[in-house]
C-alpha cells in the first residue's frame, strides 16, 4: 500500500501541473463536450509504455541529445494542435457526430509521446521508483503503476469534466476558453520550441 500511495500521490501532482496535455483536454471538451472526450484521458496508457520501457532499459537519464529533439518535436506539434484549436474559433461550434472516432485521441498520443516533461519524470522520478519496486515484486510494481494511473487519469477525467460544464455555460463563453486553451497551447508549444533551440547549458 505504501507503493500504491506513493504512486497515487505523484499521479494526482501530474494532473494537477498544467501542460500541452491539460490545455489540449481543455480544448477538447470545449469543443466536443466531456463524454466525447473521456477516451483522450486514457492517452497515458497508449503514450508511457515506450517511456518508460526505453527508460528501464538504458537505466540511466535520457540523453540530452534525445531531449532536445524530443523538445523541437514536442514544440512543432503543440504549435500545429494550437493553431487547430485557434483555426476552429471561426467556425460555428457545432455538436460532433456521434459515429464520428475520437480523431483528437491520437493527436493526443503523439503530443504526449513527444513531451519531455513525461521522459524526464520517467527517467528521474517513475522509473526508479518502478524498477526498486520490481526488484521487491511484481506486486509492489504493479501497486505503484496502479497507484500512479489511477489518479492521474482520474485528475485528468475531473478536469475533462469541469471544462465539459462551463462549455454548457453558452457559445461566448465556450468561445472564450477555447481561445484561452488555444493560446495556452501557443505559449507551451513557443516555450518548448524555444528550450530545443536554446540547447543544454554550459
Amino acid at each position: 500500500m505504501t507503493l500504491f500511495a506513493q504512486g497515487a500521490l505523484l499521479g494526482l501532482s501530474a494532473a494537477a501541473q498544467p501542460g500541452p496535455y491539460q490545455a489540449y483536454l481543455l480544448a477538447q471538451s470545449l469543443r466536443n463536450g466531456a463524454v466525447r472526450t473521456l477516451p483522450v484521458v486514457l492517452v497515458p496508457l497508449t503514450s508511457d509504455p515506450p517511456v518508460i520501457a526505453a527508460v528501464l532499459v538504458a537505466l540511466a537519464q535520457v540523453p540530452a541529445g534525445l531531449l532536445r529533439a524530443l523538445q523541437l518535436l514536442g514544440g512543432a506539434v503543440v504549435l500545429w494542435l494550437a493553431f487547430s484549436a485557434l483555426r476552429g474559433l471561426r467556425a460555428p461550434l457545432a455538436a460532433p457526430e456521434a459515429k464520428a472516432p475520437p480523431r483528437g485521441f491520437w493527436r493526443a498520443v503523439l503530443l504526449n509521446f513527444t513531451n519531455p516533461n513525461a521522459w524526464i519524470f520517467w527517467s528521474a522520478v517513475g522509473g526508479p521508483v518502478l524498477a526498486a519496486a520490481w526488484r521487491d515484486g511484481r506486486a509492489e510494481a504493479g501497486g505503484f503503476l496502479a497507484g500512479f494511473y489511477a489518479f492521474l487519469l482520474g485528475g485528468n477525467a475531473a478536469l475533462v469534466a469541469a471544462a465539459g460544464g462551463l462549455g454548457r455555460l453558452g457559445p461566448r463563453t465556450q468561445r472564450a476558453l477555447t481561445a484561452i486553451s488555444g493560446l495556452a497551447l501557443l505559449a507551451f508549444g513557443l516555450w518548448q520550441l524555444a528550450k530545443g533551440l536554446a540547447g543544454p547549458r554550459a
